[in-house]
């Protein structure tokens, strides 16, 4: 279990002069992925059916992101008071549904599973990192800067167990960039598009790539150079390359380049 609860969380010192009204939406979006924990726990304990010591992992894992999800809804109906978590939650589960009851991962083998797990935490730990740095908010502050090192927690502990794997699988260095390039690809999968659209209203037709675009404009709007140089370090270091601050530093001022690229063309598709 995580090293806080929300009992920790400054709630009395929510001050609504200081909410950005724009990070709203996006975490009222991120409350949901959060929350639907249950589903990926399911999921990866198929995967990893015979290995106690990794079921025992996922359940503390998904028992934190439950956490999380908590803590944010919570924090979404203190900005906004009409924002009903529990519908849009159902919303949410109606239009997006993991695949549950497998026992083989999507990615091809374990290692691989552990590799993309690892990409999803570098994402998420970039993502509460950036809000954390973005809000002037000090209870949002305090949550984002707790999830976001509990992700980096994650990530170590899945990275722990990915090296376990890789003894057994051999899983090559081409193999696992493979991995990671396709799971970050993923960040514009329905899962995202869907809890946004779940999450802020849901009274038009789901449209994918209108709702991709205004999550991910909103999102990567509070990335920085200095949160993407860290993101670079964590993905390197899963597909297994040793990294400087000389290799890191320039390419994450290269993402943020491709970065705020990007943001321009979502920012059309948000329309």
């Amino acid at each position: 279990m995580a090293g806080w609860t929300l009992a920790d969380i400054p709630w009395d010192e929510f001050d609504r002069d200081r909410v950005d009204p724009d990070i709203v939406p996006i975490v009222k979006a991120a409350s949901l992925v959060e929350y639907n924990a249950e589903d990926y726990r399911l999921y990866l304990n198929g995967v990893f059916h015979d290995d106690p010591r990794m079921r025992i992992a996922v359940d503390g894992w998904a028992e934190e992101e439950v956490q999380h999800g908590v803590a944010l809804a919570r924090w979404a109906r203190m900005a906004d008071p009409e924002f009903d978590f529990e519908a849009s939650f159902a919303r949410f589960r109606d239009g997006f549904r993991l695949p549950v009851g497998v026992s083989d991962s999507v990615r091809g083998s374990r290692s691989g599973e552990l590799v993309a797990r690892c990409m999803v935490e570098t994402g998420t730990n970039t993502y509460y990192s950036a809000l954390a740095e973005a809000t002037d908010e000090p209870v949002l502050k305090e949550i984002c800067r707790r999830i976001a090192a509990d992700e980096f927690a994650h990530y170590c502990l899945f990275h722990t167990h990915m090296e376990r794997y890789l003894d057994r699988e051999a899983l090559g260095f081409w193999s696992r960039l493979r991995v990671a390039a396709a799971r970050i690809g993923e960040t514009e999968d329905d899962e995202l598009a869907y809890a946004y659209y779940a999450a802020n209203g849901g009274d038009r037709p789901y449209d994918r790539r209108r709702n991709s675009g205004a999550y991910g404009k909103g999102a990567l709007s509070y990335c920085t150079p200095g949160t993407l140089e860290r993101s670079v370090e964590m993905v390197l270091h899963a597909v297994g390359i040793r990294t400087r601050r000389w290799i890191s530093r320039p390419a994450g001022l290269l993402f943020w380049a491709l970065l705020r690229l990007r943001m321009s063309l979502l920012a059309r598709g948000a329309h």
